[in-house]
């Protein structure tokens, strides 16, 4: 607008020379263009003027202004993808790994009106607990609790459990589903025995709305898993259906040995036979199988949650005559409150004081060794 101004600041002075130099004959037609240069160039000076007070000093204050007002009643009127994805093009420019930015932000597709289609745990609790079975292996047993943001408008729940590592970097984008837990097995060997006794192990308790729009309350019970054939995996994952980034389509047939996904309809835990609408709060409680010498368990946010603790407690990772282990956790998050990045034993990890968001991809660590002479 600046060169505008210019613009027309210039030719008002070619106006007004012309207006000074230039003298008329008596003809009608040459009296009538001077008269309209005489009058036309004070306009335009004006013109110039008002549109560089405009840019210079009322343009970023009028648009402030305009977005301090209706910016926020114009955002919560679009779709949730639709801010996010324009949002994330203006910052990171135009790529298709965005997408994976936007699901992870949002908690999903975000493509109903008020993020009805987003799953946001607001309040996060994780309990792990190592006990050993004999000298190669040991039984890991997590309690997660959420509580949403916004009742997740579900009645099924859905495990994913791998043995392979592409697929465990790619559930969690893969997967379009409202409820679900990721499992990784990392002993091929051991991943069906360890997935058969995990099913058996699963125990959920809900806070749910009924199908009157009650708020009821199922107390942690056993529930019955189902498993998914694999012909109908890609309703389930995304990357079994199109490719997804740098990652092709994925054929079910190859990944027989080392994927299974279970499903269960929770209103099976409901009582009184009553129908789950949504979700207000979730307690999931599993026990797998894992070998000692991998050295190392985790936790992984499934979708954004705000933790407030992630316990670890290793005490019984021992046997007898085993060696002495020391431990250290390794969160990779935003900010986890770490008092001490030393290794540790079992009887001094303490709870982890997490206080902040987790995105999918975010998760803690615990890392252990044969005691260092």
């Amino acid at each position: 607008m600046l060169l505008a101004a210019l613009g027309l600041a210039a030719f008002a002075a070619v106006d007004l020379a012309v207006v000074l130099l230039w003298r008329p004959a008596d003809d009608d037609w040459q009296l009538v263009v001077h008269r309209l240069l005489f009058e036309l160039w004070p306009l335009l000076v004006i013109a110039a003027f008002l549109m560089t007070v405009y840019e210079v000093y009322l343009h970023r204050r009028l648009l402030s202004e305009i977005a301090r007002i209706a910016g926020p009643g114009i955002v919560e009127t679009l779709l949730p993808q639709q801010v996010m994805r324009t949002f994330l093009s203006s910052i990171y420019g135009e790529n298709d790994a965005n997408d994976d930015v936007l699901t992870g932000v949002l908690g999903g597709e975000g493509l109903r009106p008020l993020g009805g289609d987003l799953t946001i745990s607001t309040r996060t609790t994780v309990d792990y607990e190592l006990r050993a079975v004999d000298h190669e292996t040991y039984h890991l047993t997590s309690t997660v609790s959420y509580s949403f943001r916004k009742n997740v408008a579900v009645d099924q729940f859905v495990i994913f459990a791998t043995s392979n590592a592409l697929l465990r970097d790619s559930i969690i984008n893969g997967s379009r589903l409202p409820l679900f837990e990721l499992w990784f097995i990392p002993d091929t060997a051991l991943f069906q025995d360890s997935t058969e006794d995990m099913a058996h192990s699963v125990r959920i308790g809900i806070d749910y709305v009924d199908g009157e729009g009650q708020h009821r309350v199922a107390e942690s019970s056993r529930i019955s898993l189902h498993d998914v054939s694999f012909g109908q995996w890609a309703d389930y994952l995304t990357f079994f259906r199109e490719a997804m980034g740098p990652l092709p389509r994925q054929n079910p047939r190859s990944h027989l040995s080392d994927l299974r996904i279970f499903r269960c309809d929770l209103s099976g835990i409901a009582d009184d036979d009553h129908v789950v609408h949504a979700i207000e709060r979730l307690t999931v409680r599993s026990t797998t199988r894992q070998r000692i010498d991998d050295g190392y368990c985790y936790w992984q946010s499934p979708y954004p949650c705000y933790v407030e603790r992630i316990t670890m407690n290793a005490k019984e990772l021992a046997v007898d005559s085993a060696p002495t282990r020391e431990f250290r956790i390794v969160p990779f998050t935003f900010r986890s409150n770490t008092s001490s990045a030393r290794w540790l034993r079992a009887d001094e990890l303490g709870d982890l004081d997490v206080r902040s968001w987790l995105l999918p991809g975010h998760g803690v660590a615990l890392l252990w060794r044969d005691q260092v002479p």
